[in-house]
């Protein structure tokens, strides 16, 4: 008998692993994160389980999300990555890449780097709404991720709109939305 779970997950096995082993799961590696924020940018627009099954080959497109690498890819790399069928190609999305790979490195050169920045929108903690959480309440944005979008723009980031960027606060643990039932669920 399967574990009951968050409803967008279905039943999919990437997506069930993806929901029991990492979503949600509070995340503090500066790599990981970027990772995590560039694919949330790849996916907007499309579905999530879209980009799980490519991530493999995002990785391998991205010299394993290498920010360093990626920071230096010239419009030739991006000509290149064009024509990959393993990825998202769309030309504002990967051009944006080497930008966002620059304000990474940045920002990981801060005290506490990538990491602390992110986190600092939540207090350094994981949100939960005290009233529990049901699939009517979950929403697509919040103040935070409105001030971390804000931010994010403003040191030359590109594709963090406010959505991607509770998307990704969900998906790295800063935001707790596992519903009333799943076997994830904390109570608040």
């Amino acid at each position: 008998m399967s574990r009951p779970r968050c409803w967008w997950c279905g039943e999919d096995p990437v997506y069930t692993a993806y929901h029991d082993e990492e979503w949600g799961v509070p995340l503090h590696d500066g790599q990981a994160l970027f990772e995590m924020l560039m694919l949330e940018g790849f996916q907007a627009g499309l579905s999530w389980i879209t980009i799980l099954r490519k991530r493999g080959a995002f990785r391998r497109a991205f010299a394993g999300f290498d920010a360093e690498k990626i920071a230096r890819f010239t419009p030739a790399r991006i000509e290149k990555l064009m024509q990959d069928p393993g990825i998202v190609r769309n030309r504002l999305k990967i051009a944006s890449a080497p930008g966002n790979a620059r304000a990474f490195l940045k920002l990981q050169k801060e005290p506490g780097g990538f990491d602390r920045f992110i986190w600092s929108f939540t207090g350094g903690q994981t949100l939960r709404d005290p009233l529990g959480m049901t699939r009517e309440r979950v929403r697509a944005r919040s103040p935070e991720s409105d001030a971390m979008s804000k931010e994010l723009l403003r040191r030359g980031f590109k594709f963090v709109g406010s959505t991607i960027c509770y998307a990704f606060m969900q998906a790295v643990g800063m935001v707790d939305d596992h519903v009333d039932g799943c076997w994830r669920y904390q109570p608040r």
